[in-house]
């Protein structure tokens, strides 16, 4: 994947980002981002798009931490806001707020979905870094595939097909 392939709507906050070089060798690279004070990461072949933060349009008794749906390029995409979904405080949207648009595969169809993130850091690559199993009990655990310590902070890897799993969404909406 290229920077090539990240597109946005024109905001300086992103042209670091979008100016990075994605060649990175080793094992797999990863999109980190921040939630708060946390670190995180997805795999960067799942990353179709970063996105400034627009308003999305409402859905009617959608689960809290769906804030809306945006039409790109003729595809209706949900926006999840992982802060809400993670059980995180309540956030501010800001200049640095970006959608990461990520994919899926579900039964042979391609499936969008937009995660709103604090900030978007940086693209890294696993090299020689052991990935560590997830442990613990909070809400994000299941959604983690893994740690990675990235210098001398930890990096909670999510599970992009795990996120954007239409069936766990609405069942957590319903709970």
């Amino acid at each position: 994947m290229n920077s090539a392939n990240l597109t946005t709507s024109s905001s300086a906050a992103l042209e670091p980002i979008l100016s990075m070089d994605m060649g990175l060798t080793g094992g797999a690279d990863f999109l980190s981002f921040m939630l708060g004070t946390e670190l995180y990461g997805v795999t960067l072949s799942h990353v179709e798009e970063i996105r400034v933060w627009e308003k999305p349009t409402p859905i009617p008794r959608a689960p809290h931490f769906v804030k809306g749906v945006i039409n790109l390029r003729g595809m209706i995409v949900p926006i999840i806001d992982l802060r809400q979904r993670f059980g995180l405080t309540q956030y501010e949207y800001l200049p640095t707020t970006v959608v990461l648009i990520l994919s899926a595969r579900e039964q042979e169809q391609k499936r969008l979905m937009g995660l709103v993130v604090d900030s978007v850091s940086d693209v890294i690559g696993q090299g020689d870094m052991p990935l560590h199993p997830a442990i613990g009990e909070s809400m994000v655990v299941p959604f983690l595939s893994g740690i990675l310590n990235v210098g001398d902070e930890v990096m909670s890897l999510l599970d992009s097909d795990a996120l954007l799993d239409m069936d766990r969404i609405l069942n957590e909406g319903q709970a």
